[in-house]
């Protein structure tokens, strides 16, 4: 079995059409694996947002191959790749989007039990990624009594609830401070290493690149090591 989670090859994405064309992306290839932690770093612009679109199949490539899990996705209809989103792909935004009438433990379950776990089922997973992300203490708290770094670890914990194979993360400690966003940071990296995640982090922050197993940026249409 293949420890190949993300393949890209042959990628274009092209808005627009005839002189008011805008190539993004043209024959771009990535790949990633288990357990591999990638940054994605870029100028603004540079199609970071299309690459992170592409991966979670929020857009569809004008040409070229991308599967997950070694699943062709390109030829999917929309329920599939709606099937796809929700089992196999994580998401965590800048902003945590978590729901404010919910306490943690009940953000992380909902996807679970949408999925057709148990509550109990939902809620134990949901304590186990609580305390993977050492927030268990925090679990009956809603979001407006958490702290900015807390809300991001439930928003890591929901997006990673279904055990997707890949996370795609745009700028998860963007909002937050340094000494939060490294503790962020630090225990995604652990979720990562124990689950076998494959992870894609759209940062700016190259002190967090730096930590990763590699960074990746866009020239020339491309995805190309940085």
């Amino acid at each position: 079995m293949s420890d190949v989670v993300l393949d890209m090859s042959g990628i274009a994405r092209i808005y627009g059409k005839g002189a008011q064309a805008l190539t993004v992306l043209q024959d771009a290839a990535f790949s990633m694996s288990r357990g591999e932690l990638v940054a994605l770093v870029a100028p603004s612009g540079a199609g970071k947002s299309t690459l992170l679109h592409l991966a979670g199949l929020l857009e569809r490539p004008d040409a070229g191959a991308l599967k997950i899990g070694g699943v062709e996705c390109g030829a999917l209809n929309d329920d599939k790749r709606t099937q796809m989103r929700r089992t196999q792909i994580g998401f965590v935004y800048q902003f945590h989007h978590l729901l404010p009438e919910l306490n943690a433990r009940e953000n992380i379950a909902l996807p679970l039990v949408i999925a057709g776990a148990t509550s109990q089922e939902a809620d134990k997973r949901a304590n186990t990624l609580l305390g993977h992300l050492g927030i268990l203490p925090r679990a009956t708290h809603r979001p407006s009594e958490l702290s900015g770094g807390e809300q991001q670890r439930v928003a890591i914990a929901r997006a990673v609830a279904n055990q997707p194979k890949l996370l795609l993360a745009d700028e998860p400690t963007g909002n937050l401070d340094p000494a939060t966003s490294d503790l962020v940071f630090e225990a995604l990296t652990q979720l990562v290493r124990s689950t076998g995640l494959a992870a894609l982090i759209a940062t700016h922050n190259h002190e967090l690149a730096a930590q990763m197993d590699r960074t990746v940026t866009i020239a020339d249409n491309k995805v190309v090591v940085a």
